[in-house]
């Protein structure tokens, strides 16, 4: 459980640096460089990346609470939204104008999802752990940005549409894969 709540450490503290220490980051973005920032933020990432895998797939999993079956079909109906939100993220989409944080969002529903899922220990400790570091994170910003000034999207629908059906498919993929990405098959 250690590497894994090393992980979590590394990523979240990489997450929230920028928005809890915006001054720091400007002097070390200054100090470094952009591009060799970016390559420390992203080595580090990507440590906290693995350490999370490898202590995920190393810890054995001691029971905590047991889900209700009767919330398997809407916690994965939130995951399906959480993808499309991450994906709207990426592009300018109307979901921008009804929520600040789209990414963000979606993370949350994603973990909350699993945590409707799974009773046991080391999914406690990933999805709520990324499930607090997205709220916290999102406070973080609103905090350092201020007023939420809604961006100016029009146009067809085509992107919306494409939006979801892109979503859909990231789910399908993820749902085919999972038991490679986490070695808990959701089919059979």
């Amino acid at each position: 459980m250690a590497m894994l709540i090393s992980g979590l450490s590394i990523w979240i503290a990489v997450h929230l640096f920028p928005a809890v220490a915006p001054a720091s980051r400007r002097q070390l973005m200054t100090r470094l460089g952009n591009g060799p920032y970016q390559a420390v933020f992203s080595l580090l990432l990507i440590a906290g990346l693995l350490l999370i895998v490898f202590g995920w797939r190393n810890t054995v999993p001691d029971h905590v609470y047991t889900p209700l079956a009767a919330l398997r079909h809407p916690a994965m109906l939130l995951v399906v939204i959480g993808f499309i939100l991450m994906v709207a993220a990426s592009f300018p989409t109307r979901i921008k104008r009804v929520l600040r944080h789209p990414q963000l969002t979606g993370v949350l529903l994603w973990a909350i999802a699993h945590l409707l899922l799974n009773g046991d220990s080391r999914s406690v400790a990933v999805f709520g752990a990324l499930a607090l570091w997205t709220v916290v994170s999102m406070l973080m910003i609103n905090r350092r940005d201020g007023a939420w000034i809604k961006p100016e999207i029009s146009g067809a629908w085509g992107r919306e549409i494409m939006i979801v059906i892109i979503g859909l498919a990231v789910s399908a993929v993820v749902v085919r894969f999972h038991q490679y990405l986490s070695g808990v098959a959701i089919i059979s």
